[in-house]
């Protein structure tokens, strides 16, 4: 099964803009009526369906596009936020707007680091770089306590890790791993921008075996739009799920955001659940300790 989660709802659905977008009665259709921004919509495909652009190549300014279309920059602004979050164009501020590359597909139930889940895209793993944002001790929720099967009142670090590709943000990752099962991880940390899962796997023997997962259609926080560089009112898919080894002890609760216009998302195997509670209003919080 394939999810893709970045369209716009069926038949150009009306959003808070279509006012200042306009209307006008679609030719040969009685009944339905255009949104002008449509007809930009329209003319930014048949320019890249015309002219063979390819990702990267950049599209006409705001300007030109508003002439060729007869609508006004407001209307021309609408139209490129419905295309963004589309995944066919990508906006770069101050140099103008591209075409996108296509949707990454993503196995997130292929178990091991985010480099295997990418579905043998070879071209987005060798582009994929991490950022270490920050690594700290605190003492995990009740939920995620749960889902770790730890006591109460012990510690976890909490690695937040932002993975690139292209250059740009693309997805915003939290682990949570218990102290006692990779004491030091500190002392590791030249070492966790690469795959996080070969290290645990080397260093303390924590072998990925066994996963869970749930995926959200979600809105970012301020902070993780920021992070990954979000246009507003774009939504990001939430992955949240714990690993285990082949013993069945849980060692890692993560967290992955990817923005939903970027990527696609293939699932297969088994549907039973062992360990990790349907997230909804969770906890799914660490608290720095004192």
């Amino acid at each position: 099964m394939v999810l893709d989660l970045g369209g716009s709802p069926p038949g150009g659905a009306p959003g808070p803009g279509d006012a200042a977008a306009g209307r006008q009665p679609a030719a040969g259709r009685p009944g339905r009526t255009t949104l002008l921004y449509e007809r930009v919509v329209a003319l930014v495909e048949q320019l890249i369906a015309d002219q063979g652009l390819v990702p990267g190549d950049l599209l006409p300014s705001y300007t030109e596009l508003a002439d060729r279309a007869g609508v006004s920059l407001i209307t021309v602004r609408r139209a490129l936020d419905e295309l963004e979050r589309s995944g066919l164009v990508r906006r770069h501020q101050g140099l103008g707007t591209f075409v996108a590359r296509p949707r990454i597909l993503a196995e997130p139930a292929r178990t091991g680091s985010l480099l295997a889940t990418l579905a043998d895209d070879g071209e987005a793993a060798a582009q994929l770089r991490t950022s270490v944002l920050g690594l700290d001790q605190g003492e995990p929720s009740a939920d995620l306590a749960r889902a770790l099967r730890m006591e109460p009142g012990r510690p976890a670090w909490r690695l937040r890790r932002l993975r690139q590709l292209d250059g740009r943000p693309a997805v915003l990752e939290t682990s949570v791993i218990p102290v006692a099962l990779a004491p030091e991880l500190d002392t590791l940390l030249s070492r966790l921008g690469g795959s996080l899962y070969d290290l645990l796997a080397a260093e303390y023997g924590l072998v990925d075996s066994y996963e869970e997962q749930y995926l959200e259609v979600i809105g970012p926080t301020q902070e993780e739009g920021r992070l990954l560089e979000l246009p507003p009112r774009t939504q990001v898919v939430r992955i949240r799920g714990v690993s285990a080894d082949e013993d069945g002890v849980p060692f890692d609760c993560f967290e992955q955001l990817y923005p939903a216009s970027q990527f696609a998302f293939a699932f297969s195997g088994s549907a039973t659940r062992q360990l990790l509670p349907a997230p909804g209003s969770r906890d799914w919080t660490v608290r720095p300790v004192p």
